[in-house]
């Protein structure tokens, strides 16, 4: 009886110490999650912030490619002879395909969004490098296009996301200037003054071309903003135009793994055997 008794401290004490060190974990796991708190994210890490080239405004769209809205947008650009970042829900790609070429072919470039729109902190590492691996695989084989650019679902980093997107030769990029279409009943004039009240030059806005995470009509308010966006842009001498001409892509070659750079410029048969080296055995 007497030693039972004196083991139960040693018991709790351990119980204690590996609560400790799962709450560690998980701290650890959501910490880059507080750069989704917009003044954080521009003070402390303007790049992931989109703070780009000060003349430049660079133009994002997320949630994509929708049928019944993303066509919509692509007219609307092309007429104002203005090409953006799509990032692109690998679950929306394989429902539409032909569209996510599409937006490829005329001149947008495209970056990757993740598999499926959940939030990266609720998930562990090895379900998001698996999220995050299919979506880039499916994305550059519609598109013929390799992402570059990482935008996660909610604009929530994690610890998790944050390794596979290295590993993926991913920059993450979310934004410092948005329409909040999400908020319901949100509308054109709504959206405008959102976007209004974070541009500046060197910004990064997002909007979104579908309603798939939003509600009903968001996409609608995006789209009748979009015009009265582009003439203040005009207004202010500010260019408007992608990612990839707003100065942030250049960290990118420095930080990628040896094995994408060995395939960057190479064919989509190779894009499959690099991705998967970084995907978890199921």
């Amino acid at each position: 009886m007497g030693n039972s008794g004196s083991g139960r401290p040693i018991i709790a004490g351990a119980a204690a110490l590996a609560g400790l060190g799962a709450a560690g974990l998980a701290i650890a796991h959501a910490a880059p999650g507080l750069t989704a708190v917009g003044p954080v994210r521009r003070r402390l890490f303007p790049r992931l912030a989109g703070l780009g080239r000060p003349d430049h405004v660079a133009l994002t769209f997320d949630d994509g490619p929708d049928p019944a809205s993303t066509p919509d947008f692509l007219d609307l650009l092309a007429a104002r002879h203005t090409r953006a970042t799509f990032f692109l829900l690998g679950s929306m790609v394989a429902e539409a395909p032909q569209l996510a070429a599409e937006i490829a072919a005329a001149g947008h470039e495209i970056a990757v969004h993740g598999w499926d729109h959940r939030y990266t902190i609720l998930r562990s590492p090895w379900d998001v490098s698996g999220d995050l691996a299919r979506a880039c695989d499916d994305v550059w084989g519609a598109t013929g296009q390799r992402p570059r650019f990482f935008r996660p679902p909610y604009g929530v980093l994690s610890s998790g996301a944050v390794i596979a997107a290295r590993n993926l030769g991913l920059t993450p990029v979310l934004w410092s200037s948005w329409g909040k279409e999400w908020v319901p009943g949100a509308t054109a004039d709504s959206v405008f003054a959102a976007v209004s009240a974070g541009l500046t030059g060197g910004a990064t806005i997002l909007l979104h071309d579908s309603d798939c995470t939003s509600p009903a009509g968001a996409a609608s308010a995006a789209l009748g903003a979009l015009p009265w966006v582009l003439d203040e842009c005009s207004a202010r001498g500010l260019a408007v135009g992608t990612l990839a001409d707003h100065g942030l892509d250049q960290r990118m070659t420095a930080g990628r793994p040896l094995a994408h750079r060995a395939v960057a410029g190479g064919s989509p048969n190779s894009r499959n055997v690099v991705s998967r080296q970084h995907r978890p055995e199921s």
